[in-house]
């Protein structure tokens, strides 16, 4: 049987209404009638009908967050800051994975837009916002993470990934290294073109330096092995000195392809150096060094960031994290 908030009013010799204040309002109520209010809430197992309570008020206590791809920890760890900042204000977040699919990416803000979510964090998949900035007129805070643009009606909160991509390189360069690789892909996607433009920045500043690019189809552990494997293929010579991964999957995967074999040594023959600094980083066979992004404040300050006027664009420092690899 349903238990009703008529039922808990009873249970409590209050009003229905006086329930509603006590659950929405407890500073309107009595102290001691509040605690006669949740003794029967808990007695009685009653739940409250938050879809109907959405409907009445124009919104849910549920922020959408769609990232791109949730296989990579550094979005989970977007996630986990967001959760533990929204968690503060009543608030729980929705996770969704775009899987980088532009039909998918609109479906979901629309799905979001119909759940009548609070506010929507995303990091959007092309240049076009069309779908985030037809949510903003509707009323519907929405935080772009990762993003390097600028919109009217929404709020950014980055990291500088041409900086990052500058950081990573320089520190392969400074440790002597002139061969150098970097590992990445798509193209078309925005984080991966500039960590590469700060990459090539690096090495034109270096006489004698090169940049190689070589392309990958996703940024995952298996594209980084299939990589490694086609480094270890050709000549000795004709090898990189220092690889720049895209990101630490990547740059995982290569470490284990290069391990495998026990024929080159890192750092000796290839250094390496990975981005976003996810926790597996740190206990890789030979731990990763990487270009730190704070993922928990990026979902963090996302959730900030949707309680205040539109238009603000927050953005953070990336660093380089030294460890074997480089």
């Amino acid at each position: 049987m349903t238990v009703s908030v008529k039922d808990v009013a009873a249970a409590a010799g209050v009003s229905a209404g006086t329930v509603s204040n006590a659950l929405n309002h407890p500073e309107r109520v009595a102290e001691e009638t509040v605690g006669r209010v949740r003794r029967a809430i808990r007695d009685l197992g009653y739940v409250r009908n938050d879809a109907a309570r959405q409907l009445r008020a124009g919104s849910s206590r549920s922020i959408g967050l769609i990232v791109l791809d949730m296989r990579n920890p550094f979005y989970a760890d977007v996630a986990r800051g967001a959760d533990g900042r929204a968690e503060r204000d009543g608030l729980s977040v929705l996770v969704s994975d775009s899987a980088r699919d532009r039909a998918r990416e609109r479906r979901l803000v629309d799905l979001f837009a119909e759940q009548r979510a609070s506010g929507v964090i995303a990091t959007p998949l092309t240049p076009d916002l069309e779908p985030f900035e037809r949510l903003a007129a509707r009323g519907v805070p929405v935080v772009l993470i990762d993003h390097d643009g600028v919109s009217d009606g929404l709020s950014i909160v980055s990291a500088d990934d041409r900086k990052g991509g500058r950081l990573a390189t320089d520190r392969l360069l400074g440790i002597g290294r002139r061969r150098i690789a970097f590992i990445g892909g798509p193209r078309d996607l925005r984080q991966v073109r500039d960590r590469y433009e700060g990459a090539r920045r690096a090495v034109d500043a270096v006489g004698g330096a090169t940049l190689e690019r070589i392309d990958v189809d996703d940024l995952t552990v298996a594209h980084g092995r299939a990589a490694g494997e086609a480094l270890l293929a050709r000549p000795a010579a004709a090898r990189p000195d220092a690889v720049f991964a895209a990101n630490d999957l990547v740059a995982v995967g290569l470490l284990q392809a290069l391990a495998m074999t026990g024929d080159v040594r890192v750092p000796g023959d290839i250094a390496i150096v990975g981005y976003d600094d996810i926790d597996f980083a740190a206990s890789a066979v030979v731990p990763l060094t990487s270009v730190r992004q704070p993922a928990q404040e990026l979902g963090a300050t996302a959730v900030e960031l949707l309680s205040r006027p539109p238009g603000e664009h927050v953005r953070f420092e990336p660093e380089v994290v030294v460890r074997g690899t480089a």
